[in-house]
Formats: C-alpha cells, structure tokens, sequence
C-alpha cells in the first residue's frame, strides 16, 4: 500500500512540475517552450491520508495541452516521465507506464484530489489561467486568486512562484524557476 501511494505521489507530482514547469528558455521552433526548475508539493494530513512531501528537479518540453515532463532527484537521477497529449496523459516509471484519460484524472488518483494542471504554465508566467475566472489578492500582496488556488507572485522577480489551496485540505506548491519566463 505505502508503494502504491509513492507511485500515486509520484505521479501527481510528476504532472504537477510538468504544469508547474519553472523557468521559460527560448521558445521552440514549434510553439512549445522548454521549461526548467526545481519544485516541491507538500499535501497536508488528512483521516486516512499522512503528510506528503515531494521535492524534484523538473525539464518540462511542450504546453499544458501536449507535452512531456522529465522529473529527476536532487543529485540528478531519473525518477519518472509524464506524456500528455489530448485525451491522455501517461506516467513513465522504472515500474512501467499507467495511462490516465487526463492530467487531473492522474492527479486526483496520485493525491486523493485534482491538482490545477492546466492553469501552472500560466501561473508560472505570473498571470491567471484565462479558461477560469480570477481576482487579485489584496492591495498589499502580489498575485491573484484563481480556482480556489492563493497565487503568490511576492517573490517572483527572484524566480519563486508559491500557490496555495486551503480547502478542502492544504496543499502547498513551490517553484524556484532557474530563469523567469
């Protein structure tokens, strides 16, 4: 069961960084950009569920419709792969491949909860998703609050971009971008 849910952590974190990609370099001749950086994802404790904790360095080639994710540690060993294209997004281990009709379908089953995928290459360019509705924080703070998420861009003229959920239980994204977009 506890390799099972590494898996599953895996997984969604793998898709996660993918979306949460950090640092633009030059576009590619095809329209995708090529993203890099370092992330982490830290889901609270809930009846049934322990704290999880994710930290991985991430090259993500591609948009958040099609695209492939590279996550490996911190000493640079491959950890997994996420493929994703319309339909069907794929998780790529030394376990094998599992195959998901979307990127939320994979991060609902990775977390217990849908992660906002779709919306990170945005965030991570420090303005909202355009397919849902937003709001900026208060007057003192930097960012935006969008799909239940608290954006926070304070920070993000040094490459830090942090996103955080509160209900229906906390989940905490950072990214350390290696370059602003």
């Amino acid at each position: 069961m506890a390799a099972l849910l590494k898996r599953a952590l895996d997984s969604c974190l793998l898709l996660a960084s993918l979306a949460i990609a950090g640092c633009a370099t030059p576009p590619r001749s095809d329209g995708g950009e090529v993203l890099s950086g370092r992330l982490s994802i830290q889901v609270e404790a809930t009846p049934g569920r322990t704290e999880q904790r994710f930290t991985a360095a991430f090259d993500l080639t591609g948009t958040a419709e099609q695209g492939r994710l590279q996550l490996s540690s911190p000493l640079g060993v491959a950890m997994a792969s996420a493929q994703w294209d319309a339909g069907e997004a794929r998780l790529i281990t030394p376990d094998g491949e599992r195959r998901f009709p979307d990127l939320d379908s994979l991060s609902r089953e990775a977390l217990g909860e849908s992660l906002p995928l779709r919306a990170l290459p945005d965030w991570l360019n420090a303005r909202p998703w355009p397919a849902a509705p937003s709001r900026p924080l208060p007057a003192n703070a930097s960012g935006f609050e969008q799909l239940d998420w608290q954006v926070d861009l304070s920070r993000y003229d040094q490459g830090w971009v942090r996103a955080e959920r509160r209900q229906p239980s906390s989940v905490v994204l950072r990214v350390r971008l290696d370059a602003k977009p």
